[in-house]
């Protein structure tokens, strides 16, 4: 898997089309790559981390379905994996990304 990008900035954290609240993030994204160095769809990992004033809303979300509004406007389903705000995505398909 090759670091294809990092954001970083905040934005809403949305369940159900219904905004929880706003988060900090910092967020990688890495794509698996052929040996020819094209990109292979579908192989992708996006981790990172979220940020609150209070963990006990992200511990209420652990392990939901839920989507991440970037600052630039595009959206990511990203689970949380755990109280500390840790996030992992993985894989391709409609309930992993939103381009499908």
């Amino acid at each position: 898997m090759k670091l294809v990008e990092q954001l970083s900035g905040s934005g809403p954290l949305i369940r159900d089309n219904e905004i929880l609240f706003t988060v900090r993030y910092d967020i990688r994204r890495f794509q698996g790559m052929s040996s020819s160095g094209l990109p292979i769809p579908g192989m992708f990992r996006i981790e990172g981390m979220l940020d609150v004033e209070s963990s006990e809303k992200l511990e209420a979300c652990v392990n939901l379905p839920l989507t991440l509004r970037l600052e630039d406007g595009r959206a990511l389903r990203i689970k949380v994996a755990d109280r500390s705000g840790r996030i992992l995505s993985e894989g391709h398909g409609p309930t992993k990304c939103l381009c499908c």
